[in-house]
Order: C-alpha cells, then sequence, then structure tokens
C-alpha cells in the first residue's frame, strides 16, 4: 500500500499541470537529539537524501522550511540538487502566525510553482489545512515518513497521502 500511495504521489509530481500549483508537505527528518535545535541523526540525513530521490523528477522552485536547522537540513539535499535557495520563514508573531505567512507565501506564488515546503511535526498538518485540504490528520512526534502532495487549483483542493524514505514506526 505504502509503494502505491508512494507512485501516485510521484505521478502527479512528474505529470504537474500549468493550471495548478503543487505543494509537498513533509515534517523534518530525525533529530540527533531533542535539544532545542539539533542537526539531523544518521537516519535523518538518509531521510533528507531520500526525500531528495523522490523530487528528483518533480522541480520544485521553491523551498519554504522554518528557520531552524533541521527543517533546513531535511530540504537542502533536494535544494541543492534542483539549485534552488531554501526560504526560511520565521516564528515571530507563534505558530499560528509561521502557518499564515506560510500559506501566504505558497499562495502568492503562480499558478505552475511547485514547492517543497518542510515543517514541524505540529505545524505540517496545519499548514496542509491552511491550504485547503481540510482532512489533513495530526502528526505523531515519532512520524518522519509521511509525505503529503497538494494540488492547488484555485479554490479546490486534492490530496495524496504517501510516505518515503525508511518507514517509522509509533
Amino acid at each position: 500500500m505504502k509503494r502505491f500511495l508512494l507512485a501516485a504521489v510521484l505521478s502527479l509530481l512528474t505529470a504537474g499541470s500549468t493550471m495548478a500549483q503543487t505543494v509537498v508537505l513533509v515534517r523534518h527528518a530525525e533529530k540527533v537529539d531533542a535539544s532545542a535545535d539539533p542537526v539531523l541523526s544518521e537516519a535523518g540525513q538518509a531521510r533528507a537524501a531520500a526525500l531528495a530521490a523522490v523530487l528528483a523528477d518533480a522541480h520544485p522552485g521553491h523551498v519554504f522550511t522554518s528557520p531552524l536547522q533541521r527543517t533546513r537540513l531535511t530540504a537542502g539535499p533536494a535544494a541543492d540538487f534542483h539549485s534552488v535557495t531554501v526560504e526560511p520563514i520565521g516564528f515571530e508573531g507563534g505558530t499560528p502566525a509561521h502557518v499564515a505567512a506560510v500559506a501566504a507565501r505558497v499562495r502568492a506564488l503562480p499558478d505552475s510553482a511547485v514547492v517543497l515546503v518542510v515543517g514541524h511535526s505540529n505545524t505540517i498538518p496545519l499548514i496542509a489545512r491552511a491550504l485547503g485540504y481540510t482532512a489533513a490528520a495530526d502528526m505523531a512526534d515519532c512520524e518522519y515518513d509521511r509525505l503529503t502532495m497538494l494540488d492547488l487549483n484555485g479554490e479546490h483542493t486534492a490530496a495524496v497521502v504517501g510516505r518515503y524514505g525508511a518507514p517509522t514506526t509509533c
């Protein structure tokens, strides 16, 4: 089932629509420890590489993260592969303001944009909902392998949820 979902995500990413934005949402990869701003563990580095591989044919032109290094490090290999600069969006005003800022930044892009957003277990579902995917499930703190692909077409949002990299267990 996981392979089918990932294949569907990849199919939609590579098919592309000139009339809809494609937004890929993932949580940062596994971190080395529970400190305030940790780097990625070896498993996290492998997951970041897996994300780059999944997005190799997707051609994201924009990459948004939080300002924390674990999100930037997760996005880094994919951004490097596509020669895109990672754009951190701050937490000024708290989580609701961050979510609104990410959604506004995505919505301001051209209709044909492909966007990667790397956030946190508490922000990625909120960002998905802010972009119109109201059924976005909350994430457990131990979940690192969810990839949500949104197709934003005006007021309509379609979503495919898949998994990438090594499976995580909660």
